[in-house]
Parts: structure tokens; sequence; C-alpha cells
């Protein structure tokens, strides 16, 4: 089953957030799929992973720029993978058709939105029932605390 980790946001923005979480995937040598909310979100986060710190490099694209396959990082709108990613990061509550195709998916969402915190839950549920690993991250002063596990449980 799918790792499934649940970042809450409670100190830092998605800006923030993102760039580091995608650090660390691409550090593991793995490719990605960030799944946004609408066509304006990815434009910003495009824009944003290009200049977030002049001393990093997210290799990264979209469908403007094409060439998915070559792309580690992989900004989009619509429920696809067409970079091979083994990792999924949802933002903005977005959902997959097939979580189990991901060996990871990282769900970030605001903490300061209780709609988007009663959604998170509602999506933790649906993962449970599954039959997922599910991890439950709160940021901290010194980054992200694991504060809950949930194992699958055994047939």
């Amino acid at each position: 089953m799918t790792d499934w980790s649940f970042y809450h946001l409670t100190r830092a923005s998605l800006e923030e957030a993102l760039p580091k979480l995608l650090e660390r995937v691409i550090a593991a040598n793995l490719r990605a799929v960030v799944l946004c909310g609408s066509e304006e979100r990815v434009e910003a986060l495009n824009a944003h992973l290009w200049t977030y710190d002049p001393a990093s490099f997210l290799p990264h694209g979209t469908v403007k720029e094409g060439l998915a396959t070559r792309q580690p990082i992989w900004l989009t709108a619509v429920d696809e993978n067409p970079n091979g990613a083994t990792v999924a990061l949802l933002t903005e509550g977005v959902s997959l058709s097939n979580p189990s195709a991901y060996a990871r998916i990282l769900d970030i969402f605001n903490g300061r939105d209780e709609l988007a915190v009663a959604a998170a839950r509602l999506r933790y549920k649906e993962a449970k029932t599954a039959g997922h690993w599910l991890k439950y991250y709160q940021q901290s002063d010194r980054g992200w605390t694991l504060a809950h596990e949930a194992k699958p449980v055994e047939a």
C-alpha cells in the first residue's frame, strides 16, 4: 500500500514548504508530480520554484515547457503522471483517482483554513479505510514533527 503523509501547514505557507519537500524528493533520486487546484496555481508555483532560493535548483516543468519524461518534478492541475513519478504531492485539497499508483503521497494542507483542515480529515479517513500507511506531520520550530502514525490493518 501507499505511504501517505499529511503535512499540516501552520507556520509556513505552501510556497515556503513545497520547495523543501521537493528538495528531499530529489535528494532521494525520486520523481514527483505536484497536483494543484488550478492552472493559475501551477503557473505561480512554477515561477516560484525557479526563484525561491538563488543557491538551489529544482528541475521541474509544466505542460507549457513540455518534455514531461525529462522532468523530475512535474507541476499540473490534471490527475496525470507523465514523468513516471513515484511520489505525488497534493495541494489545495486535490485528490487522485488512483492513489495506489504511487509509492508515496505527500498531502499538504493549510492548517489556518478550517475548511481545508476538515477536508484533510476526510481524506485521512478515506486513505485509512483504503488500507494505506498513514503519517501525520505538524510544523514545529525545528521543521516537521511526526505527530501520528497509523499502520495498515492486516486482513
